[in-house]
């Protein structure tokens, strides 16, 4: 009998929801201030997690959501890159 291992649940920042780790995308802020997409999970700095769809990328630029839990303005291009990473996926 082998013990289920436990599947690590973020919550994303726009919708709220909360999805297993590997469903959402990581965008972090270094101490210097820089935002960039953490599409390991690892880089280190503070971290906030988008659902990984059109919709909820649109809604954090639009509430302005990832600016607030980063407390650092984001620039459009971060957005831009967003939505490029979910077309590739899907």
């Amino acid at each position: 009998m082998n013990p289920r291992k436990k599947v690590p649940m973020r919550k994303c920042v726009a919708t709220g929801e909360m999805k297993p780790k590997k469903e959402l995308v990581r965008i972090v802020r270094t101490k210097e201030g820089d935002v960039s997409i953490d599409l390991t999970g690892k880089k280190s700095g503070r971290g906030a997690y988008l659902s990984k769809n059109k919709e909820a990328v649109i809604l954090a630029k639009k509430k302005n959501t990832l600016s607030n839990h980063l407390e650092v303005s984001i620039n459009d291009s971060i957005y831009e890159e967003l939505l490029e990473l979910i077309e590739k996926e899907n």
